[in-house]
Parts: C-alpha cells; structure tokens; sequence
C-alpha cells in the first residue's frame, strides 16, 4: 500500500513539473509574440506616418505656390468691378478650404490617428488643393 502511494506521488509531483515547465515556456511564447506584435505595429505606425509627413509638406508647398498665385492677382480683381471681387473671393474660398483639409492633416498626425484615417485625410486635402487650382485657373 505504501509503495503505490509512492509511486503515485512521484507519478503526481512528476506531472505537475512537466505541467508547470509547458505553463511557462507557453507564457513566455506568448509574451515574446505580442512584444514583437507591438514593436512591428510601431515600426510600421512610423515608416508610415515618415511618408505622411513627406506629403503633408508636399501639400503644403503646393498651397504656398497657390496662394502665392491668388496674391499676384489680387490686385487685378479688386480694382475691377463688384462682380470681379465676387468671383475672386469665390475662388479665394475654395483655397481657404483646401487651406482648412491641409490643417486637418496636420491636425491628425500630432493626434497620432491610424494611417488609414491620416492617408483619407491627405486625398481629402488633394482634392480640395485641385479644386482650388481649377478655381484659379477659370479667373
């Protein structure tokens, strides 16, 4: 009776080890995977957010040439009549609102945003900067 109880307490604790030694080498597994989960997502976030900001100073650029552009001919249309002013300030706006989308850009990088909502910004931004192009060129 006694050499069963043994051998089942050896057969037991030796159960427990093996248990015990899989419990943590699975724990560690899981660590070390979300660890490496987090730091590729981070690299990832930054290699993206790197090229977001390469064409938010693209867009910004774009805009200041623009801008440069509405001012040179500012004078023109304000020494003109009420209706040149009006189709001035019409196309004015559309610069202000592609202004507005770049600021926007500008806005959710510093927030840290996912890159899909950033990049749908940025193609927001573009098509406000090209309405405002067409803007432009029709005065």
């Amino acid at each position: 009776m006694r050499k069963s109880r043994l051998s089942l307490f050896k057969s037991t604790s030796m159960l427990i080890s093996v248990v015990g030694i899989i419990m943590i080498i699975s724990t560690i597994i899981v660590v070390a995977y979300v660890g490496y989960s987090v730091v590729s997502n981070g690299i990832t976030n930054e290699i993206s957010s790197g090229t977001q900001y390469d064409e938010l100073a693209e867009l910004r650029s774009s805009y200041n040439n623009l801008s440069v552009k509405f001012d040179s001919v500012k004078a023109t249309y304000y020494a003109g009549g009420p209706d040149d002013v009006k189709v001035y300030n019409d196309a004015k706006i559309e610069l202000s609102r592609a202004d507005s989308a770049i600021q926007n850009v500008q806005s959710a990088l510093d927030a840290g945003k996912p890159s899909n909502e950033v990049d749908s910004r940025i193609e927001f931004a573009k098509e406000k900067l090209k309405t405002a192009n067409q803007a432009y060129n029709e005065l």
